[in-house]
Formats: structure tokens, C-alpha cells, sequence
């Protein structure tokens, strides 16, 4: 697959006596604490691999969004700092790094990099400090900008050193860390970046019977990728709010919280399915429940979707029940599966977590099967549910955790990696 891509790889890379700037995804971060460092830990390959090389490393990510999107106004604190990363690091490899400070101008966060680097960048050289971390990318201004603001910070961030490398596949969005810095320096690949593109091929040329499951809280962010899944997979499994969607689409029943918005992209998705009678394959058991603030007894209800008459009236639909993956028809789909994608929570955490065990432990029975998880959510549900198979999941040749969930969307709409914007910039680069 690489070899195809024509991608330029770390490995080709001479590193000695270089400085390395590395756009990383350790957007692990919320509210100052790390929740788990998979995607810190899937990066460590390369690090190692620059060091050894004799290397200097900058590392560079985003944390969270600190940009209100409607205001524009950027807000810098603890909740999305880089710090609880740069511990992690510094305590599990033994060693020294430190976080450089800019000006900042109150709601544009940081204007831009300021020559009070240099001298961190000396301190690196003189190998007085193993390594630098960039505060979180988003705290910049030019960052998520357009045009010359990010070209400009682009070639700041270029100018901190010689060589490139990005090794972020979960950071598919178009911005200046992302795709404006390989203009000005020599670029590559790293490790994990590599990693993920060949597993995605695992899902671009699946053995099959191959069963997608997706849900989210969003039809709209899930609806193009949807329409490309039901095309390529055998079979098709939804979950969470867009499930809900779904059936308010079909069945013509309401349920609380489903926007008009969702419920129109809902529509366009169950007519587009007709051409695929056989490869949607609904849930039959819901959970309803009275309120969001818990799995409380007398307030919730399991339903069968199809006892639910047209213009039936329910409240929040929180689940998918146990039992809905014990339906023989459903079960049957995944025992037989030889590629299982999920990029899914069934319910809403943290109290409606049925759906989620039962469909991960049906899907570990399946021994045979390759079994693609997606990250963010996907990953951190499993750990905190199933802790034990989390574990067997890292090692087992037959899983792969992808550090990006919404990267693997993305790839799969557009139908190639090269598709996506960092990597066709990489082989711009080539």
C-alpha cells in the first residue's frame, strides 16, 4: 500500500544532527487529565526511531477545541495544555522537556512563534534538554485560519527546523500544522502514520462477509461516510443518535432529541438504502428512557422497534438492549463475519452501556474475523467497559485499534487515503 502511495517514509529520512518537528495526535486531554495514552504510546516508535538516528525532536498537537467557532476567540487555560502530556512523557521514558510560552493577546490566544525559542532550540542542540513540545496547536491563531495567517504561521513553525515529519493520521483536518508546514521542509511519514494507512486497507479491500458499525451523535458528520460504508460492506449496523434518526425516518415514530436536521439527513440515508434492502441490519431492541441523568429503575422501558406504531411518541432513546444482539438474525451476522469495522458507542455514556458490551463481546467470539476499531470514543468505551479485552485487543494480531475514528470516515469517503489532505500533502512533498 505505501509502496503504491509513493509516500516518503522516516525510515529514508537522514535524521543526523537534525532538528525534527513532529505533528503528533495526542489529543488525549480533557480538563487537564489524561483518560488514556494510546495515542500517546502509539507514537513513542517514532520518537525513538528519530532519536536513535540522532535526531532532535519538536513535537506539536491539538488539544481539544479552544476556538469558540462562533466568536472566533480563542481561550488559553489548563483544560487543553499540552502539560499533562509533556509528564506523561517525561515520567514513562525518563526524560527532559519543556514547553515554550508566548505572547498572548486576550481572545486571539497566541499571535504567532516568538524568537524566545531559540534558546530552548540551543538548550536542545547542547542536548541539555531531550526535547521540545509546542503548546497545543490551537492555541495559535493561525492554526485554523485561511490563507496568509496560516501560511504565515505555517513557515514559523517551519523555521524551528530541518526536516518534518508527520506522524498524526487522527488530525485529518486541513490546517497549517497539519498540511502548511511540508511546503517549507523536507516531510515524512512516521511510523504510526504509516500503520494506520496500511490497516485501512484491511477496510478498503475487507474479506468478507465485512459488517460496518457506526454510530454518533451527529447525522450530518456521519452521513457521506455512511452512504460509502453501505456500498462496500456486506453488511451495515447503526447505533446511537443516528440509529434514532433512522427509525424516526423509516418507522415514522418521534423520539425526544432528534433534530429536524438530523431527522432530514435521516430521510436521505433510508431512501438511499432501498437499493440495499438486504445489508441495513436494524437493532430490534431499544431502551427508552424517562431522563438523561441516569439508568434510573421505573424511568427506562425496552421496546421492540417494531411494536411501534407510526407516530408513536417516545422519550430519550439511550441504548440498544443486551437482547438486540442475541436476536438470531443479528447474531448470526457477526458470528459468520470474517471483517468487523466499529466505530461505535451504542449508548450514552456513562450509564446506558448494554449495547456497547454485548456488541463487543459477540464480536470477540467471532475468532476469525479481523476486528478494526476506530478511536476517540470507540477506544476509550472498550477500555472502561471491557478492560480485559482491551488488553488482548492491543496485542492480538487479529485487532487494530486506529488512533482516529473520524480519519477512517473520512478515508473511507473519500474512497483513498490519498483523499485525505495531510497525506496528499506528504506526497506533494514526494
Amino acid at each position: 500500500m505505501l509502496k503504491k502511495l509513493s509516500l516518503p517514509l522516516i525510515q529514508d529520512a537522514d535524521l543526523n544532527d537534525k532538528i525534527v518537528l513532529v505533528r503528533v495526535d495526542h489529543n488525549v486531554v480533557k480538563k487537564g487529565v489524561i483518560h488514556d495514552p494510546y495515542r500517546i504510546d502509539a507514537t513513542i516508535g517514532t520518537l525513538y526511531h528519530i532519536n536513535a538516528r540522532g535526531g532532535k525532536v519538536i513535537l506539536m498537537t491539538h488539544v481539544g477545541r479552544p476556538k469558540d467557532k462562533r466568536t472566533g476567540e480563542i481561550e488559553i487555560n489548563y483544560d487543553t495544555s499540552v502539560q499533562p502530556i509533556l509528564d506523561y512523557l517525561e515520567n514513562k521514558l525518563h526524560i527532559k522537556m519543556k514547553i515554550p510560552e508566548f505572547y498572548r493577546e486576550e481572545k486571539r490566544g497566541y499571535i504567532g512563534i516568538e524568537t524566545s525559542i531559540n534558546h530552548l532550540i540551543r538548550e536542545l542542540k547542547e542536548n541539555q534538554i531531550d526535547g521540545i513540545y509546542l503548546p497545543n496547536t490551537r492555541w495559535f491563531e493561525g492554526e485554523e485560519a485561511e490563507g496568509e495567517e496560516a501560511d504565515r504561521f505555517a513557515l514559523q513553525l517551519a523555521g524551528l527546523a530541518d526536516i518534518f515529519v508527520n506522524d498524526a493520521f487522527g488530525s485529518w483536518q486541513p490546517h497549517a500544522s497539519t498540511i502548511g508546514v511540508n511546503q517549507y521542509l523536507p516531510s515524512y511519514a512516521g511510523f504510526l502514520m504509516q500503520k494506520e494507512i496500511e490497516n485501512l486497507e484491511r477496510i478498503y479491500n475487507p474479506e468478507s462477509p465485512f459488517v460496518a458499525v457506526v454510530a454518533g451523535s451527529k447525522f450530518d458528520t456521519k452521513i457521506d461516510p455512511l452512504f460509502a460504508l453501505i456500498e462496500k460492506a456486506d453488511y451495515l449496523v447503526l447505533g446511537g443518535v443516528i440509529y434514532n434518526a433512522y427509525l424516526c425516518a423509516k418507522y415514522g415514530v418521534e423520539i425526544k432529541g432528534i433534530s429536524g436536521d438530523d431527522l432530514r439527513h435521516a430521510e436521505k440515508f433510508v431512501d438511499f438504502t432501498r437499493k440495499f434492502p438486504e445489508k441495513l441490519v436494524e437493532l430490534p431492541y431499544i431502551v427508552e428512557s424517562d431522563t438523561l441523568d441516569g439508568k434510573i429503575e421505573g424511568k427506562y422501558r425496552v421496546h421492540h422497534i417494531h411494536d411501534l406504531k407510526k407516530g408513536t411518541k417516545l422519550n430519550y432513546v439511550l441504548d440498544v438492549a443486551a437482547e438486540s444482539f442475541h436476536d438470531e438474525p443479528v447474531n448470526k451476522v457477526f458470528r459468520y463475519a470474517k471483517s468487523v469495522f466499529v466505530n461505535a458507542v451504542m449508548g450514552f455514556t456513562p450509564h446506558f452501556n448494554e449495547g456497547t458490551i454485548a456488541l463487543d463481546q459477540l464480536i470477540d467470539e467471532n475468532v476469525d474475523a479481523v476486528k478494526l476499531y476506530g478511536g476517540g470514543d470507540t477506544m476509550q468505551e472498550l477500555k472502561r467497559l471491557l478492560p480485559g479485552l482491551y488488553i488482548v485487543a492491543l496485542d492480538s494480531p487479529k485487532y487494530y485499534i486506529f488512533t482516529g475514528g473520524g480519519a477512517v470516515l473520512k478515508a473511507i469517503q473519500e474512497g483513498t487515503t490519498s483523499g485525505l489532505e495531510p497525506i496528499k500533502a506528504l506526497l506533494g512533498k514526494r
